[in-house]
């Protein structure tokens, strides 16, 4: 199972990658987890310097804006 996590203040910015997060993995079959990390010390612990972030498995793939769909699909089949 891939676990993603979304972090960021929870804008709207935010909310459209989660969005589109879980829209690739589900066009993939991906089984996976969906967090949303809106606390700020927690997200400046975890290393992002910009939001909206994505993570996958705990590795920043993404800082400071929001992927496409397809972009996102991209990452994953890497």
């Amino acid at each position: 199972m891939i676990k993603f996590q979304v972090l960021g203040s929870g804008c709207a910015k935010c909310k459209t990658l989660g969005q589109h997060t879980e829209a690739a993995a589900q066009a993939l079959g991906l089984a996976y987890e969906m967090e949303k990390v809106t606390d700020m010390n927690a997200i400046i612990d975890a290393g992002v310097m910009s939001t909206p972030a994505l993570t996958v498995n705990g590795e920043i793939k993404s800082m400071g804006k929001v992927l496409s769909v397809d972009e996102i699909k991209t990452l994953l089949s890497a």
